[in-house]
């Protein structure tokens, strides 16, 4: 009984971290996108000078 609790508990511990990693990979994606996209930006305006 008590070994079942705790594989379950691993296992629920494990699937929240897996999934707080997701999520902050996919909000750094996000932002490289973004970086991305305003660097881009800057380089029109300045080609347009």
């Amino acid at each position: 009984m008590k070994t079942r609790l705790a594989a379950l508990s691993l296992a629920l511990v494990a699937a929240v971290s897996l999934s707080a990693c997701a999520n902050t990979i996919r909000g750094a994606g996000r932002d490289i996108g973004n970086t991305v996209t305003g660097t881009k930006g800057a380089v029109n305006d300045v080609a347009r000078r």
